[in-house]
């Protein structure tokens, strides 16, 4: 399997320097997730097609940075089919028609084929792509080395869900992952294990501050993320939410209003 990387162009505060797009090249030219509608992405994807028709587009998720290239992609290269497993009310913000994919479809892609993981939890339609033969992960935005994933609160994100994702991904023991952001992971099971730890981490201090009085989104925030900049402060708050929703459907948190306490062992 021959995966070409092309940027995207879409550096930002949530993006950092931009996603990463793969091309896997072959009969079937397939790009892995669409992109933000950058000219100069579609540039790039033209080169890198050396005259091709592009086959279909495999998105790994609904958030804009992944999916919402996929008109522009469209208007240039109106033959590609567009493809990813459903998340409703979200899908139709982008006008072109989706192909539903599921977990476990097997996907012909280049001269391969590549399997269909269903990850939920940093979004509830998140895949990977397996490539079994050579034992690649096309990873979206399930891991990205040397910083942690943001995993929102619900509806968007549910942090069990991520956690299962994380494990399952890890069973499949993959020896590189090619991820929407940042360099190729070449160790995944010595990273994935860390994210399991910082994730449960977290979760301890979550419950620390709920022990010590802080009862509100707000002040369990301060006490987990002091210093954190203003930029980064909304998905900090996000993310002690979506570790407080999952310790309530465990029953070890309780919320009234906007109140939080900890659920009886």
């Amino acid at each position: 399997m021959k995966a070409v990387p092309l940027h995207a162009c879409n550096p930002g505060p949530m993006t950092g320097e931009g996603n990463w797009t793969w091309l896997v090249q072959g009969r079937a030219p397939t790009l892995i997730d669409a992109g933000a509608g950058a000219p100069r992405h579609l540039d790039a994807l033209d080169a890198a097609l050396g005259g091709a028709r592009l086959a279909q587009v495999l998105v790994t998720h609904g958030h804009s940075d992944h999916a919402s290239g996929a008109d522009a992609i469209a208007a240039r290269m109106p033959d590609a089919a567009f493809l990813k497993l459903p998340w409703p009310g979200r899908d139709d913000r982008w006008r072109v028609a989706w192909t539903a994919l599921a977990d476990g479809d097997v996907i012909p892609a280049g001269d391969t084929a590549l399997t269909v993981v269903h990850t939920p939890g940093h979004a509830p339609d998140h895949v990977c792509l397996w490539h079994a033969e050579s034992r690649t992960l096309f990873g979206g935005d399930l891991a990205i080395a040397g910083t942690t994933v943001y995993v929102p609160a619900a509806p968007g994100g549910d942090l069990a869900a991520y956690l299962h994702s994380l494990e399952r991904v890890l069973a499949l023991d993959p020896v590189r992952i090619l991820p929407a952001h940042g360099p190729a992971i070449d160790d995944p099971a010595a990273l994935l294990r860390r994210y399991l730890a910082h994730r449960l981490r977290r979760e301890r201090q979550v419950l620390a501050a709920l022990g010590g009085g802080a009862t509100e989104v707000d002040a369990i925030t301060a006490r987990i993320y002091a210093g954190v900049s203003n930029e980064l402060l909304p998905r900090a708050r996000e993310t002690v939410t979506a570790h407080l929703e999952k310790l309530e459907r465990e029953g070890r948190a309780v919320r009234r209003g906007e109140v939080w306490q900890a659920g009886q062992p």
